[in-house]
């Protein structure tokens, strides 16, 4: 049987108006009180529900949190993060995986819109206009995790630029002047019209005076498969490369795969650095070097902001976190 605010308040002998406060923890009542309903509903087992609390209180403490693929490790961290602080503030979250797909994406939004949810996350993903224009009608906060945005809204991201710009001057003090860089997606990475990671790798090349040769950079997208495809595709061009750096984890691992199967040696024959530092990487064969962009920490930053906002109404700041380098056994002195 499912029992009503009306049986608890029954049977406690109080109103339904108490009961409801004190659901909604807004004081009015004695101890004795809350114990005793508190008691009942446990007696009752009865489960308030979320919509009905949410329109007491304008609250239906739940955030929504859309992410382009759920088997990336990157967007497990993310998740994790994020959830961590919602636990903590008494909020839920509902994940949407958008496949970066535009018409998915809009349904989504939709979905939480109708869910009256009190904030709204969205991670590695591009914030086209009509998304922006849809939750700016959902009259909700709203931040961005891993991704830049022509739009004012707040975000938490990585110095991609410099990240990728110090994992590249790692492969080139051990020697290499002959770098590739295999990279995902432009179109995912865009900000300010620049690809921050490519730019970074260039940068790092001309600093250190090594031509810099479009050639040398393979574009794919950002899973493990790509790292495989795109290596043969690499080398086919640029056999004399001794150094890779692969703009994620996930297409560093795929790296390794693929030179085990073409009987390429890592770290002998060539170097490979990843970013991120993903779990991972430290049970490969050999443990993948990477570039730690703190990824955890970047999510509960986004967890905060938002929901700093959503109980001040206040603007926040942007925030850029810094990186750090994970030596492995994937690159040597050459």
């Amino acid at each position: 049987m499912a029992y009503t605010i009306r049986d608890v308040a029954k049977k406690a002998n109080v109103s339904t108006a108490t009961v409801s406060r004190i659901l909604n923890d807004l004081g009015g009542y004695s101890d004795k009180t809350k114990m005793k309903v508190l008691d009942v509903i446990q007696e009752l087992e009865y489960f308030p529900s979320g919509i009905a609390r949410g329109l007491t209180n304008n609250r239906t403490h739940t955030i929504g949190v859309l992410v382009p693929n759920l088997t990336s490790s990157l967007i497990a961290e993310f998740l994790t993060g994020i959830e961590s602080v919602a636990h903590k503030v008494g909020s839920s979250i509902i994940v949407c995986h958008t496949e970066s797909q535009g018409i998915k994406t809009m349904k989504y939004l939709q979905l939480l819109h109708e869910k009256r949810i009190d904030g709204l996350i969205i991670a590695s993903t591009v914030l086209k206009e009509e998304y922006y224009d849809y939750i700016v009608k959902m009259n909700v906060p709203l931040v961005l995790l891993s991704a830049y945005s022509e739009f004012p809204v707040p975000y938490v991201i990585a110095n991609d630029h410099q990240a990728a710009y110090s994992a590249t001057k790692h492969l080139i003090q051990n020697g290499h002047s002959k770098l590739g860089m295999i990279s995902g997606n432009k179109e995912e990475w865009i900000a300010g019209n620049t690809i921050p990671r490519v730019e970074g790798f260039k940068r790092a090349l001309s600093d250190f005076n090594i031509p810099i040769d479009d050639r040398c950079i393979e574009y794919g997208r950002f899973s493990i498969e790509d790292g495989v495809n795109s290596l043969r595709k690499l080398l086919d061009r640029n056999p004399d490369v001794t150094a890779i750096f692969a703009e994620n984890d996930e297409i560093g691992i795929g790296v390794l795969s693929a030179a085990f199967e073409l009987g390429i040696s890592v770290p002998k024959d060539i170097s490979v650095i990843g970013m991120d530092d993903i779990n991972l990487c430290k049970f490969m064969n050999p443990p993948l070097s990477s570039i730690s962009l703190s990824h955890h920490e970047m999510a509960e930053k986004a967890a905060g902001m938002i929901f700093k906002m959503i109980e001040s109404g206040s603007k926040v700041e942007n925030s850029i976190l810094g990186h750090q380098l994970v030596e492995r056994q994937s690159v040597r002195s050459h």
